[in-house]
């Protein structure tokens, strides 16, 4: 098997407003700059493995319009394939609208678009590129449908990403290799309340039945990595964030990147771990993802 990654997901046109702080319910803050940037969880996390040296194909449907055409260009000249990616001529692109706050932090709302029209069938006419890839990576911005027919098919480690948060079942779960949610994620999937004490999460992850290894995501303070009889936490080296935006799509990107190369899983979380701090520093999401050699200055080898 080739070291090819297969990514199911989504493609957005990211909004991105500068806000002194994300607003509590009910509340209006006087918003700053305004920026565009190509984002989805889907296309980020492609872009992310591409970028740090992987051979990726993206599966997943844009609109018929400018932003899409656009879009598809700019994975082209960054070395992604995206036959897998065809567009609706009834729904637009996606889109989403983040608020960012001075201290990194940021809210988002989707539009999904043509995310919303990816299916089951269109997942099965790349069955023969997900039989072939050493990893297939998925998200939940696309239809479940399409998701649990990328696992079925997938020969390779399958990598889920629970974003947004959702309960899945155990169909779903029992053939999922790695799953990588953060926190609240985790919480969703359990069924439970949010822990932020990393003893509660490990505990809360191991409670998750289907799943080979859980991943978990801890913003500033690393990952953990948790199987059903050992655990590992990863803390992030030091870097000055800017804009957290698209740290979990490069911490994801990454780690498919490590499993396609045959890294044991332990390591694969410390290289991902690298690339989100990497991704923290930098705005906007795909503009921020980092290449081999930036994740490497942050790792020392």
């Amino acid at each position: 098997m080739s070291d090819q990654i297969t990514v199911i997901g989504s493609l957005n046109r990211d909004t991105v407003i500068r806000v002194p702080r994300i607003p509590a319910p009910g509340e209006t803050v006087l918003g700053g700059d305004v920026a565009t940037y190509r984002g989805g969880k889907g296309a980020n996390q492609a872009l992310a493995a591409a970028r740090l040296g992987r051979a990726v194909s993206l599966i997943g449907r844009v609109g018929a319009d400018g932003d899409g055409t656009s879009y598809l260009r700019a994975l082209v000249a960054e070395g992604v394939d995206v036959e897998g990616v065809s567009a609706d001529i009834d729904a637009p692109t996606g889109q989403a609208y983040i608020f960012l706050a001075d201290d990194a932090e940021n809210a988002i709302a989707v539009v999904p678009g043509a995310n919303a029209k990816v299916s089951a069938e269109h997942v099965a006419a790349a069955g023969d590129l997900l039989e072939q890839s050493a990893v297939t990576l998925a998200q939940l911005e696309v239809p479940l449908d399409a998701v649990k027919a990328a696992a079925q098919l997938s020969k390779g480690t399958f990598v889920l990403n629970p974003a947004p948060a959702q309960r899945l079942g155990h169909e779903l779960l029992s053939k999922v290799d790695v799953i990588v949610p953060n926190r609240s994620e985790l919480a969703t999937l359990a069924g439970a309340a949010e822990v932020e004490d990393i003893a509660a999460v490990v505990a809360q992850a191991r409670g998750l039945r289907g799943p080979r290894a859980v991943v978990v995501t801890l913003g500033a303070a690393g990952a953990v990595l948790v199987t059903s009889d050992d655990e590992l936490h990863v803390t992030p080296p030091e870097v000055e964030a800017v804009d957290t935006t698209g740290a979990g799509d490069a911490f994801c990107g990454a780690l498919a990147d490590a499993l396609a190369r045959g890294v044991e899983l332990d390591d694969a979380v410390r290289w991902a771990v690298a690339a989100g701090a990497a991704a923290v520093t930098k705005l906007g999401a795909q503009t921020a993802l980092p290449t081999e050699e930036q994740v490497r200055s942050l790792t020392g080898g």
